[in-house]
């Protein structure tokens, strides 16, 4: 038995770069489907057992792997392991390791630290290894499509088939036919300071997975010779930990807009840990940004004290005059102003002016700050829901 699957994974190995790609990413793609399928049905059983299907598939562990060393614009950063790049034999090994998703055990964290545009303060991202990227690249195409299926309307960051352009257009059908007060929200270390026990709770999936989500969460960083052990947050380095940070926030919308006065409802738009709170009425705004707050202290977070305000989008309202979510944004008289920010458009022309299509007041809206690089610049509207996505809008360069 051994020396067959010796023999098939030898054949394999010979013909990686022969492989028939878009086949196997229409294989993923319907066991994702049904996945998502079932989630609208409330058929938890069902869930669990095509994302255990998902996980044995050969056809996702190829493309998991594939992702990771080959797609990916970090595909040749190294982890502890020291390894950057793989052959297709190497490749075809990893897809078969990636099988032993029991006795798992992933490797400590590399730490690397980027400056953030526009700042002198630098972010720390946390390396996994080559293997455990694959694997936590398999991870996320069984549990994407379930919370695809769930996530909340106005949530864009970090999701397929939504871009930065779909919030812009969600603030704009917001704020276009009447002025509003602001809540610029800032969250203080998102990623380093969410809730273990938070994530594993609401991720409530099946045990494979939830293992392996936990070691990753608890898994070593080395930093400078020395390797901490994070009580909190998930690291930022993994293809995984995105999609943790939205399964973390999942909530607050609903949360933000059942506190509102049901006449008058509020509009939410977050784009991964950035997010806006609108409403016309100046004590409802203060009203809504403590429920935020006191949801936020839950999973572990706080507001930034100094990043966190409220404004207006028309008058000046505590020394300001619209707000930044990226760009500038404030309503002006037959048409939009929207000014370039600091933050993640300096390579941008200072100001751009947009006509609004009905000649009136209108106001303009930006893409969410530091979230703009690696975005298509067109807008995503009508491919947000799992089931109309096709197979190939995911990856183009898979052919």
């Amino acid at each position: 038995m051994a020396d067959e699957t010796n023999t098939q994974c030898s054949k394999r190995t010979e013909d990686w770069n022969r492989l028939a790609w878009k086949d196997i990413q229409k294989n993923v793609f319907r066991l994702q489907r049904r996945i998502y399928q079932a989630t609208s049905q409330n058929d938890t059983k069902r869930v669990h057992d095509i994302q255990r299907l998902l996980l044995r598939s050969w056809s996702a562990r190829c493309l998991a792997v594939r992702r990771m060393t080959q797609d990916n614009r970090g595909k040749r950063t190294p982890g502890v392991d020291g390894v950057a790049s793989l052959t297709p034999r190497q490749r075809m090994r990893m897809v078969e390791d990636l099988r032993n998703l029991t006795n798992h055990i992933p490797a400590p964290l590399r730490r690397v630290y980027i400056p953030k545009p526009g700042k002198k303060e630098r972010r720390g991202l946390s390396i996994p290894t080559m293997l455990d990227r694959a694997l936590q690249a398999l991870v996320k195409l069984a549990l994407e499509p379930e919370w695809e299926a769930r996530f909340e309307p106005n949530s864009y960051g970090f999701r397929p088939g939504r871009s930065p352009h779909d919030a812009i257009e969600s603030v704009f059908n917001f704020i276009r036919l009447k002025p509003k007060y602001v809540l610029d929200a800032d969250l203080t270390k998102c990623f380093d300071r969410i809730s273990h026990d938070v994530i594993l709770d609401k991720l409530h999936t099946i045990r494979p997975i939830e293992r392996l989500v936990r070691s990753w969460l608890k898994a070593g960083i080395g930093d400078h010779g020395e390797t901490i052990f994070p009580e909190a947050g998930t690291a930022q380095g993994g293809p995984l930990s995105p999609l943790l940070a939205n399964v973390a926030l999942h909530g607050l919308e609903t949360v933000v807009r059942q506190a509102a006065p049901a006449k008058s409802p509020p509009g939410v738009i977050r784009y991964a840990d950035d997010f806006v709170v609108l409403h016309h009425d100046l004590d409802t705004l203060h009203h809504l940004k403590t429920v935020a707050a006191e949801w936020l202290a839950e999973i572990g977070l706080q507001l930034h004290p100094e990043k966190t305000f409220i404004t207006h989008t028309l008058e000046p309202y505590d020394g300001r005059i619209g707000f930044d979510f990226g760009w500038n944004i404030r309503l002006g008289l037959s048409r939009a102003t929207v000014s370039s920010g600091q933050a993640s458009h300096s390579h941008l022309p200072g100001q751009t002016r947009l006509q609004d299509h009905h000649q009136t007041q209108s106001q303009g809206a930006a893409t969410p700050k530091g979230q703009a690089a690696g975005h298509h610049p067109t807008s995503s509207r009508g491919t947000a829901s799992w089931p109309r996505l096709c197979p190939q809008s995911c990856d183009p360069g898979l052919g």
